[in-house]
């Protein structure tokens, strides 16, 4: 019975997350959004933009600071804990995951493993291009610019440009 009320519990706060995450981002509906990330746990800062198809799960343990942007479809798991400083801009179809899963020892069965968590930090008016992935336990330093489709697998210096697959440090803004 348990299971079925957790798995019951699970499926809505997504069917409510997917709906509500649909609409505009008129600043009435990013007030909504903000709210109802709120009631999950979550730190929202002011007029943070959420653009249509942002999906934030579980919700708990996120940090967002002032005038952050999500754009389209941007993807987000804080199971391990994400921070996202002040003036942030986050592109298109990114995803932050601060949770995967382990491999296995020898031929354990994959689907048995629980998830590794590590938090994601990322800075003040750091720029994440689109299609990038951020894996887990990466920080981000403050003024850093993520080159679009990039995997970023260790942490990032900050004002550092980095790009590639897995990212690279290009050069050092001055």
């Amino acid at each position: 019975m348990k299971k079925l009320l957790h798995s019951f519990l699970v499926i809505s706060y997504e069917a409510v997350m997917r709906l509500l995450f649909s609409f505009p981002r008129y600043r009435i509906f990013n007030c909504f959004k903000s709210s109802f990330l709120r009631l999950q746990g979550a730190t929202i800062g002011r007029r943070v933009i959420f653009y249509p198809g942002v999906w934030i799960a579980p919700g708990r343990k996120l940090q967002i600071g002032d005038d952050v942007d999500l754009a389209l479809d941007v993807t987000l798991t804080t199971t391990g804990g994400v921070t996202i400083g002040d003036r942030t801009l986050i592109g298109y179809r990114t995803q932050i995951l601060s949770a995967n899963h382990a491999i296995p020892q020898g031929k354990d069965r994959i689907f048995d493993i629980p998830h590794e968590k590590k938090p994601v930090n990322i800075g003040s008016d750091v720029w994440i291009g689109a299609n990038c992935i951020i894996l887990p336990g990466v920080t981000i330093g403050d003024g850093a610019v993520i080159g679009a489709g990039s995997v970023v697998t260790k942490s990032v210096k900050p004002y550092c440009v980095v790009a590639g697959v897995p990212a690279r440090v290009l050069y050092k803004r001055d």
